[in-house]
C-alpha cells in the first residue's frame, strides 16, 4: 500500500565520439522528489545503458550526517569488436540486438539495486576512457530507475538506438503519503485519513514529512475507509489451525485469537486470575481516593471551601480554582529539578505550563508539619482577600496530595534581590533557575520602590482586614517583564482587625529586615512592615546585603547606613553605578532620609505608612 507504479519517459543522454565526454555534462538529473507527495521507491533498479560507462545516485540529504551517500551504482562495458551474449554489435547499421537473457555490466548493460532510499536524489552517468574505447561506436547512454520485476528485454534493446528527441516509457515505483504533516499533528485535525482499527505510520524518508495508514496487527483490508480494516479471522485460515494443537480449540477475538485446551480448570483459573486483577484495580483505586480525601481533610480543604468559593472546572475569572493532583504533576514534569525558579527554608517555587499552553509558579513546600499546614492556609485565605497590582495573584491550590500546593501567576524577571545582588549571589545550586540580571537604574530603583509602599499601604489600609505581611524583603519582591515589583509571599501573614493596634504572637520574620522592638516584644503591627520597607529602600540606594556573611564583625547595613548618613557621609556607601548619572542629588538625598526615618528604632517616629 506504499506504493504505487507510474510510467515515467527517459530520454538518451548523447555523448561526443571524440572525447567520450557527455555534451550535457555528467548531471543526469537531481531533485528532493517527484511533487510534494511522491518520492523515488527503493523497490527500483537502475539501469544503465551503454558502452564503458560508470553510473550512479547519490543522496544528497545531509540531515542525517550519514557517510553512505551512494545508494546505488553499477559500470556497463561493450567488446570493440562486438559483443558476445545478450547484445549484439551489428556493423552493417550500427545497432544492437537484445534477448532478455541477463542484465550484467559486460555486455553494454548494467543493473544495480538501491541500498536505501535517498531523499534528496542525484543521478550521474560518465564515460569510462578505456584502452579499447568501445565507445565510439555507440551514440548515447540511458540511465534508467525502473521498477523491480520488470523483463530485462524490456530496456536492453536500447542500446545504440539513439536520437535526440527519442524518450523510452518505463514503469517506476513511486512511494507516496498523505499531506505533509506528523502522525501527532494528522490525529489531532478533521482531516486525518486512517478509519477505525488501523494505526498512523509517519514518513522518515522527505524534509516535508508526511503518513500513511496501515491496518493494525489482526485486522487486514484499506485503511483509508471508515471501516476498512476488519478482523482477520485467524482461526479460519491455514495459518490459525497451525497455531494450537489438534486437541484445542480455538477462539477467535477483535485483532488476535486465543487457544482454548479444553481444560475447565485452566479455564477457571484464567478467570480467577482476572476476577482478582480486576479486584485489585479496584481497591487501588479506593485506596487512592481514600488518601486524596484524607489529605484534603488534613491540609484544610473543608476550612477552606467554608471561608473560599472555589471553582474545580477553570482557573479563570475571580474564583480560585482546586486543581488535580496529577494536572500539576503534569504541568511540572513530575517538579523536575529543571523547572525550579527558586528554593528557600520551607519550600521550593517551581515551573508549569497547563495543558491550554498558561504559565504558572507552583510552591510545594519542602517538609510539612502542623506549622507548615497552618502557614499554606494563612497564605491562601490573606491572598484570596488581595486584588492588587502589586501584589502577586493567587490562582489556586492542590490539597489532595500529602504536601499541598498552592498555584501562582508567574513572575519572569526573578526577584528582586537578584538584580540588585547580581554578583553577589550566595545561591549557587545549578538546578535553580537564575534569570537573566540587569543593572537597575536609579529611576527603576525608585519606581520599585514606589510601587511596594503602594502594595504595603493597601495591606494596612484598604483590605478589607488589615494585613500584617511579616516578611517584606527583596527576596520577597518579585519584577514582572516590565520590571515593576510584585510582593508575594504571605506564609507569615496575619490579619490585624480594625479594633486592635497590634499582635502578640511568636516571633517571625527575616534576621536584618526584622524590626528590633518587635523582636524583643513579640508585639506585631503596621510598623513592622514599615521598618522592613526601610532596610529594602537601604539596600537599593546601596546595592549591599543585609547581612554580610564574608565579613567578620560586620554591624549590618542598616547600622552602617544610618551611621554614614548622620555623619553626611551617605555617597561613600552608595552604590556607584546609580549615581554616576544623577543630575539632581537632592532625590537620592530625599530617599535616604525616609528610609533612616523608617528604621528609627522607635515605632512611634517612623512612617505611618510606607
Amino acid at each position: 500500500m506504499d506504493t504505487i507504479t507510474i510510467v515515467i519517459p527517459f530520454s538518451p543522454y548523447p555523448y561526443n565520439k571524440s572525447s567520450g565526454k557527455n555534451i550535457y555534462g555528467d548531471e543526469y538529473s537531481t531533485g528532493k522528489y517527484i511533487n510534494e507527495y511522491f518520492s523515488v521507491s527503493i523497490k527500483n533498479n537502475l539501469v544503465a545503458i551503454g558502452c564503458d560507462i560508470y553510473a550512479y545516485i547519490k543522496d544528497l540529504d545531509n540531515s542525517s550526517r550519514r557517510q553512505d551517500n551512494i545508494v546505488s551504482g553499477c559500470a556497463s562495458f561493450c567488446d570493440s569488436g562486438g559483443a558476445k551474449g545478450s547484445l549484439l554489435y551489428d556493423s552493417s547499421n550500427a545497432s544492437y540486438s537484445a534477448s532478455s537473457t541477463y542484465c550484467t555490466g559486460n555486455h553494454g548493460c548494467c543493473l544495480s539495486a538501491f541500498s536505501r532510499m535517498p531523499r534528496i536524489l542525484f543521478a550521474s552517468i560518465q564515460t569510462m576512457n578505456t584502452e579499447k574505447t568501445s565507445w565510439t561506436s555507440s551514440n548515447c547512454t540511458y540511465l534508467l530507475v525502473v521498477e523491480k520485476g520488470i523483463a530485462e528485454s524490456e530496456f536492453t534493446q536500447l542500446l545504440g538506438k539513439c536520437k535526440k528527441d527519442d524518450y523510452y516509457n518505463v514503469g517506476q515505483a513511486v512511494n507516496w503519503v498523505i499531506g505533509n504533516v506528523s502522525c501527532d499533528k494528522a490525529t489531532r485535525t478533521p482531516k486525518y485519513a486512517c478509519g477505525k482499527n488501523s494505526r498512523c505510520v509517519d514518513d522518515t524518508t522527505r524534509p516535508t514529512e508526511g503518513y500513511r495508514c496501515n491496518c493494525s496487527p489482526g485486522y487486514q483490508g484499506n485503511p483509508y475507509l471508515p471501516n476498512g480494516c476488519q478482523d482477520i479471522k485467524e482461526c479460519a485460515s491455514q495459518q490459525g489451525k497451525h497455531s494450537y494443537p489438534n486437541d484445542a480449540r480455538c477462539i477467535n477475538t477483535p485483532g488476535s485469537f486465543l487457544c482454548d485446551p479444553n481444560d475447565v480448570k485452566l479455564m477457571l483459573t484464567i478467570q480467577l486470575f482476572l476476577v482478582c486483577l480486576w479486584l485489585c484495580k479496584r481497591l487501588q483505586k479506593r485506596e487512592e481516593k481514600k488518601a486524596k480525601q484524607k489529605f484534603f481533610k488534613r491540609n484544610g480543604g473543608l476550612l477552606l471551601r467554608q471561608r473560599i468559593p472555589f471553582s474545580e472546572e477553570s482557573s479563570g475569572g475571580s474564583l480560585l480554582k482546586l486543581f488535580f493532583k496529577e494536572e500539576l504533576e503534569k504541568a511540572t514534569d513530575n517538579f523536575n529539578e529543571s523547572r525550579i525558579l527558586g528554593k528557600g527554608g520551607a519550600s521550593t517555587v517551581y515551573k508549569g505550563m497547563l495543558s491550554d499552553g498558561s504559565i504558572l509558579a507552583v510552591k510545594k513546600s519542602n517538609k510539612m508539619d502542623e506549622d507548615q499546614i497552618e502557614q499554606f492556609i494563612n497564605e491562601i485565605l490573606i491572598l484570596s482577600q488581595i486584588n492588587h497590582r502589586y501584589i502577586v495573584k493567587v490562582l489556586g491550590c492542590c490539597l489532595e496530595i500529602d504536601v499541598p500546593l498552592l498555584v501562582y501567576e508567574y513572575i519572569s524577571n526573578g526577584t528582586l534581590s537578584s538584580h540588585i545582588h547580581r554578583n553577589r549571589s550566595h545561591n549557587s545550586d545549578p538546578t535553580v533557575s537564575k534569570p537573566s540580571t540587569i543593572i537597575l537604574s536609579w529611576d527603576h530603583r525608585l519606581r520599585i520602590a514606589a510601587e511596594v509602599a503602594g502594595a504595603i499601604s493597601y495591606m494596612h489600609s484598604c483590605a478589607s482586614t488589615p494585613i500584617l505581611h511579616r516578611d517584606i524583603k527583596s527576596s520577597n519582591i518579585l519584577l514582572d517583564d516590565a520590571f515593576r515589583a510584585v510582593v508575594f509571599e504571605f506564609g507569615l501573614s496575619r490579619l490585624l482587625s480594625v479594633d486592635k493596634t497590634h499582635l502578640t504572637t511568636l516571633v517571625g520574620g527575616t534576621f536584618g529586615y526584622m524590626d528590633p522592638q518587635y523582636f524583643r516584644s513579640g508585639q506585631l503591627n503596621d510598623k513592622c512592615d514599615v521598618y522592613a520597607f526601610g532596610v529594602v529602600l537601604a539596600e537599593l540606594l546601596t546595592s549591599q546585603r543585609v547581612v554580610s556573611s564574608n565579613i567578620i564583625e560586620d554591624p549590618g547595613l542598616v547600622k552602617r547606613f544610618t551611621l554614614l548618613l548622620k555623619q553626611n557621609l551617605i555617597f561613600e556607601i552608595l552604590d556607584t553605578e546609580i549615581i554616576k548619572d544623577l543630575e539632581d542629588e537632592k532625590v537620592i538625598l530625599a530617599v535616604a532620609k525616609l528610609a533612616k526615618r523608617c528604621l528609627n528604632y522607635n515605632a512611634l517616629h517612623r512612617e505611618g505608612q510606607a
